[in-house]
């Protein structure tokens, strides 16, 4: 139940690590950036839903499904468990409740669903229907059991024995080469996620499958841009703090961020104390934000790896992997030339 009740809560918007995490406010200079906006989002009024009783909604029947259990809540939402009749299955079903209703939040929860609904990849949660009643806006999605990535690694960097504090690297392979692939898939549908991050990867019990989910600031690559900066600081790229519109690069980024918090005990970062601080850092920068690369810090990598983490990440989205299909074969020859 723990490990359910953990992917779930990053299911529906709430980020053990980022409190808050649903608006990145960048104060970097208007000067230099004339098209960064700053999103205001009342958090106060968005984490209300945290003190809402919905003990009433047990046994609640939305279409064909029941209503059983609350898993988890967070700012953007209210996980249940549901059973569908229909198909004699439990699925999960996030509801977010009119009263604490903002624009913000229900543009989001409407991208959500838009997003993922149009996508059909086995490694991205499937979304089955998305509705509204008079108390409350819903998704009907599928019920992955098991934990989120940035679990298992905060489990892995605790272990007792120093040497089991990073994934093996066959593994780490693997899970980013089967992420780039959905992400793949994903692009060519015109959808960019822009919050890739362990949070947001779930891996299923058995399989160990990575399922990517949270789509609720996903974009199309062609539709009008934002003058907002959103998503999670550390796996954010630089672009999409300060333009109006980013591409499948920024993906890209916040992939290579990931996989390279995946190769070492920690994130080589400079020191900061506030999320503005990092976002100033990730404009100073030149070249890429990490003080050691990644064989460095884990004596197991080959150099290699250095280069294909440190291409990916790279502040200028147009020096980076064009695609995601390019970044993955570059692991895929990696992978066959240096772990045989």
């Amino acid at each position: 139940m723990h490990c359910l009740t953990s992917l779930c809560a990053i299911n529906i918007g709430l980020d053990p690590d980022e409190k808050g995490y649903v608006s990145a406010i960048c104060l970097v200079s208007r000067a230099r950036f004339p098209t960064l906006g700053v999103l205001q989002v009342d958090i106060q009024e968005m984490e209300s839903i945290r003190t809402l009783n919905l003990n009433h909604l047990y046994g609640r029947e939305i279409g064909t499904c029941t209503l059983l259990r609350e898993l988890a809540r967070g700012s953007m939402g209210v996980l249940f468990v549901a059973y569908q009749r229909t198909l004699k299955r439990q699925i999960a079903v996030k509801i977010l409740p009119r009263t604490v209703l903002t624009p913000f939040t229900a543009e989001r929860f409407r991208q959500e669903a838009e997003s993922a609904a149009i996508l059909s990849h086995p490694n991205i949660v499937t979304v089955y229907e998305a509705g509204e009643t008079k108390e409350f806006l819903y998704i009907l999605m599928q019920l992955v059991q098991g934990q989120s990535l940035a679990e298992r690694l905060r489990l892995i960097k605790n272990h007792v024995l120093p040497s089991r504090r990073i994934l093996p690297i066959r593994t780490t392979l693997r899970i980013i080469t089967e992420v780039l692939g959905a992400l793949d898939y994903a692009h060519r549908q015109d959808i960019i996620h822009r919050d890739i991050k362990p949070a947001n990867i779930l891996l299923e019990n058995n399989t160990d499958r990575p399922l990517i989910t949270d789509f609720g600031l996903a974009i199309t690559a062609h539709g009008p841009g934002e003058n907002v900066g959103v998503g999670s600081p550390v796996y954010m790229a630089p672009e999409q703090m300060w333009r109006g519109h980013v591409d499948g690069r920024a993906d890209i980024y916040a992939t290579g961020m990931t996989l390279f918090e995946m190769l070492v005990p920690n994130l080589p970062l400079p020191p900061y104390l506030t999320q503005e601080e990092l976002f100033r850092l990730k404009f100073q920068v030149e070249e890429h934000l990490f003080q050691k690369a990644p064989s460095r810090l884990n004596p197991k990598l080959h150099w290699e790896i250095d280069e294909i983490v440190l291409k990916a990440i790279l502040p200028e989205p147009e020096k980076r992997y064009a695609t995601c299909a390019e970044f993955l074969e570059a692991l895929t020859g990696y992978e066959k030339r240096r772990l045989r």
